[in-house]
């Protein structure tokens, strides 16, 4: 009863005491949370929606070359096939080192806007550099500066915006958050940006698909600087340490977590496979007898079974087990799908169907890592920056010990002894995934999700680490 009817009531007699109204009710129970948007509910947080939109743009940019670009080093500018693969050599050590900063160090002392901004501002310097001055001179060591210092942007703009999911996603769609955050990257690169080059290399020529790449990445890197307003990225997520023990700081987290120092194999060999795919080629094209084309579809086919999946298995990891999530579908499923990339195509022979089925596999396996991010965070959550500095490392390493392995390896065993290696890796792996704790690991399933919802006008309690 309001203010303004008891003075409107009479004196005369005294009022009953009303009785007690029984809690309102509503489909969520008695004390309902504040509904989530429907990005939120799906896994994206809503204030990053555009730096998801953004990332996709700017994977698109970064994948338009990926499939040509050794090829037009040695074909279009002359150089030897040593020299070219050099120059991609080159751009994967930067790469590797910046995934490593750009998540950690730099995000928790500039904030992962800000790593975000210089990531773009090096990618569209160097690349414009590299097509305006070293590749019309025709100039070796201009092209191998230009490039390999390019290296550097991907990864600052692609992890840096990662350090910002993990930073804003709640605990219980953290998982959700990550494998969006890799569904909207792969979608850009390289599936997207192998479209748009097929599209248009045949009209414009290689050069000119060149700068349409830096047209895509500059409206990239705007939507992500003009719309996402969200202020935890905006500042240092950890803004009073020192750089260098930070640095350090990342290094001795492995042995002072050890289970950090096991994640960090699990995503060095997450990729491994992925990242010596070059191997893949000679024997479905060479051995099997596909054309590029056809290959190329393969590859797509690959990558669109990895984006279902990556959403599936975010959702695992949130409401089953990341752990689990990991070591079955990551490392168990990553396993077969190897082995069966080389046995069915070969029992088969040149048989499309059969081979978009074995790629297929395979693609759904590597998308089984999606939970680690959260797992890892678990581990250590108030040293978030030296954790992601950890997980990019892995990410980092992958790019070259990938390759690595294969070239060892391929020329000694062929595809079938490499795909064994591969599978033995990855079976390994989900092993080791079962040393890791993953949040909510022995804690029912609405328990969890009540401590990872803090109620109504209460601030949320700090989460033990796992």
């Amino acid at each position: 009863m309001s203010r303004s009817t008891q003075a409107s009531q009479p004196s005369q007699a005294p009022q009953a005491s009303p009785a007690p109204q029984a809690p309102r009710t509503s489909p969520d129970g008695p004390n309902p949370q504040p509904r989530r948007h429907p990005l939120d509910r799906i896994g994206i947080p809503k204030p990053l929606f555009w730096g998801y939109v953004g990332l996709l743009f700017f994977m698109i940019g970064d994948g338009i070359e990926t499939s040509y670009l050794s090829k037009y080093f040695a074909s279009g500018l002359g150089f030897d096939e040593t020299g070219a693969g050099t120059i991609i050599t080159v751009y994967g050590v930067t790469a590797a080192i910046a995934s490593f900063l750009g998540a950690g160090v730099l995000s928790d002392r500039w904030g992962p806007r800000r790593v975000m901004a210089m990531g773009a501002g090096i990618w569209v310097v160097f690349h414009l550099l590299m097509l305006a001055v070293a590749i019309p001179a025709h100039s070796y060591a201009l092209v191998m500066t230009t490039y390999g210092i390019r290296g550097f942007g991907y990864p600052m703009f692609a992890y840096g915006f990662l350090s910002w999911i993990m930073a804003v996603a709640p605990k219980d769609h953290q998982s959700k958050a990550v494998g969006w955050f890799w569904f909207f990257y792969s979608s850009g690169y390289p599936i997207i940006g192998s479209f748009l080059f097929a599209a248009a290399m045949p009209v414009i020529g290689f050069y000119s698909t060149l700068w349409l790449s830096l047209a895509v990445i500059t409206a990239g890197s705007v939507i992500v600087l003009l719309l996402v307003r969200e202020r935890t990225g905006f500042t240092g997520l950890a803004p009073g340490r020192d750089s260098r023990s930070e640095l350090a700081g990342t290094f001795k987290i492995l042995f002072e977590k050890p289970k950090l120092g096991i994640s960090l194999i699990i995503r060095l060999i997450n990729t491994t496979p992925s990242f010596g795919m070059w191997v893949f080629m000679p024997f479905f094209v060479r051995d099997l007898g596909f054309s590029d084309g056809e290959w190329n579809t393969l590859l797509v086919i690959m990558m669109v079974t990895n984006l279902g999946a990556l959403l599936v298995f975010g959702v695992l990891g949130d409401n089953w087990s990341g752990r689990k999530t990991c070591a079955l579908f990551g490392g168990v499923l990553g396993a077969v799908g190897c082995l069966v990339c080389y046995y069915l195509p070969a029992a088969a022979g040149y048989n499309f169907l059969v081979a978009a089925l074995a790629v297929a596999v395979y693609g759904a396996g590597l998308a089984g890592y999606v939970p680690l991010p959260a797992m890892m965070v678990a581990q250590a959550p108030e040293r978030r920056g030296q954790v992601m500095g950890v997980y990019t490392l892995g990410a980092g390493l992958s790019v070259a010990v990938g390759p690595l392995i294969g070239t060892l390896s391929y020329g000694a065993w062929g595809f079938q002894g490499l795909m064994w290696i591969y599978a033995g890796l990855l079976l390994l792996n989900g092993v080791l995934c079962m040393f890791v704790t993953s949040p909510g690991d022995g804690i029912p399933k609405d328990d969890a999700a009540a401590k990872a919802r803090p109620a109504a006008g209460r601030p949320a309690a700090v989460q033990p680490s796992a």
